[in-house]
């Protein structure tokens, strides 16, 4: 990304050296595209997420449904574009053995949820239902395979029987299941979190082991190739990412996984709705280490893969906190505040501004836990702040990303500051520029001046989404507390553009 120093500031744009916060848009310097698979999520079977959230059964005649998945959550899903949905974990993806799953549902073998809460898992929600919902809602699926407590051939199996059209035990089974034509699975990852839940190995051995798994996995003769994510590193676990790119055959690997959550304390997160101005700060910083985490990350790949072949896959972020009151400690249930949209949108912002690795990742998760799009009570669905900074950001999915240098003010509480601003543009295959901006401050207003460098815009409109307190959010019954309106606080003028943002507002503008 381009810099310009002090004098060249002063030559070029003399008017824009006193304003409080400058962004210099240039138009005319992209050349990576914002994957749309950055705009994935996560759905594993953890407490109402897949249960309650998702599926509501067949049978079911109070709430709509196409073969027990929620219609208004596939509505909801199709808005929001999604990219790529991850399923069915998680540390629940190590103890799933996908034959369970298949078949008719009163002959489906049940289970113990180990990892979360004990319940009964029925396997009434499998393959076929995950993989038609993914059809029903536009995204592409992400299968996470069993490695922790599988075997190679249970993982191949599994990619025999949603990929290949004829010719081998697993297509006539699925056939005799109901389904003739394969759903052309591409991606699948190679275990979750190995380091932890999914066995607990050392990044050698998880290297030999991935190395195993993968020659079994091949597309027999599709003309997609799969696209398989090992395991990667957990936060700033350098040392992951050097072992496996250096250990594992480049033809082998098509992505390397990361996973970082905004958390305050492991021991003591704190609520989700009722956080003091000390705790917000302290969760931006952990959203905003994002950037140091992916670019470290990166820095490590390219040098094991200057042409940058391999993406890094971020397939587990968001915001953890205490559960809420009353609900049980194992389903990982929160609320979602604006806290949680300055998370999305600076989150986005920092994936899109190195788009040329990150070219994948998931938010944790879809349905009733954690950072949440969608929440549901019985027959009420609920769109959270963070659902609408995603449908807002939805315009940047497969578009060329557009450079821009910002120099933001600071939001500083007591001795520490953090970027008050956070910023990234692309332009759309129909030539409209976006440009997405966040600023994080309860406290103060941002008055931005951008240059335009590069394009003749004849206007400028938007949408915003903010409220009174960064601890507001949806409920069931105010359900529209946060949501977008049109937004006028931009002004256009030759090639400047003047925008003056609220406090914890995120707002994405169209040239």
């Amino acid at each position: 990304m381009k810099k310009y120093s002090h004098i060249l500031w002063t030559l070029l744009f003399p008017a824009l050296l006193c304003a409080q916060n400058r962004i210099v848009l240039n138009a005319d310097l992209g050349h990576d595209t914002i994957s749309h698979n950055i705009y994935g999520h996560f759905a594993e079977h953890l407490g109402h997420c897949i249960y309650g959230g998702f599926y509501v059964g067949e049978s079911n005649t109070k709430i709509p449904n196409r073969d027990g998945v929620r219609t208004d959550i596939i509505e909801a899903l199709k808005r929001l574009k999604v990219g790529n949905l991850r399923w069915p974990g998680g540390c629940f993806a190590d103890t799933y053995h996908w034959k369970d799953g298949i078949g008719p549902k009163d002959k489906r073998p049940s289970m113990k949820n180990v990892w979360w809460g004990g319940v009964t898992e029925d396997n009434s929600f499998g393959t076929h239902d995950f993989l038609n919902l993914c059809e029903a809602i536009g995204a592409e699926p992400y299968l996470a395979g069993n490695v922790g407590s599988g075997t190679v051939q249970e993982l191949a199996d599994w990619v025999k029987y949603t990929n290949q059209e004829t010719g081998s035990p697993m297509t006539d089974l699925r056939k005799a299941n109901g389904r003739d034509k394969p759903w052309r699975a591409k991606i699948w990852g190679v275990g979750n979190e190995v380091w932890g839940c999914g066995g607990n190995m050392k990044p050698e051995y998880y290297a030999n082991i991935y190395r195993q798994f993968a020659t079994f996995m091949t597309d027999w003769g599709n003309s997609d190739h799969l696209f398989r994510v090992a395991s990667g590193a957990n936060s700033s676990d350098y040392n992951w990412t050097e072992v496996l790119l250096r250990d594992i055959p480049h033809n082998m690997l098509e992505g390397v996984a990361l996973h970082h959550y905004s958390v305050i304390d492991w021991n003591k997160k704190g609520s989700a709705t009722n956080f003091s101005e000390e705790q917000y700060f302290k969760t931006m910083k952990e959203a905003l280490r994002m950037e140091e985490l992916v670019t470290r990350h990166s820095t490590i790949m390219d040098k094991y893969d200057p042409k940058k072949k391999i993406a890094l896959v971020v397939d587990e972020w968001g915001g953890w906190y205490d559960v809420e009151p009353g609900t049980n400690p194992s389903f990982l249930f929160q609320q979602n505040t604006m806290r949680d949209a300055m998370i999305a949108g600076t989150t986005l912002n920092i994936f899109h501004r190195h788009c040329d690795r990150v070219r994948m990742a998931n938010l944790a998760q879809t349905v009733n836990v954690l950072q949440a799009v969608l929440l549901t009570d019985g027959e009420k669905l609920l769109l959270t702040p963070t659902y609408y900074v995603l449908e807002m950001y939805n315009v940047h999915q497969d578009a060329l990303l557009l450079p821009l240098d910002l120099n933001t003010n600071d939001y500083t509480f007591g001795d520490e500051k953090l970027p008050a601003v956070s910023a990234s543009a692309s332009r759309d295959k129909s030539g409209k520029v976006h440009i997405s901006l966040v600023n994080i401050d309860p406290n103060h207003p941002q008055e931005i001046s951008i240059a335009l460098r590069g394009i003749k815009a004849s206007g400028v409109s938007g949408r915003i989404l903010t409220s009174g307190k960064v601890q507001d959010y949806n409920t069931f019954e105010h359900p529209d507390l946060v949501k977008p309106v049109d937004f006028k606080g931009a002004t256009l003028s030759g090639e400047s553009l003047k925008v003056t943002l609220p406090p914890v507002s995120v707002v994405v503008l169209e040239l």
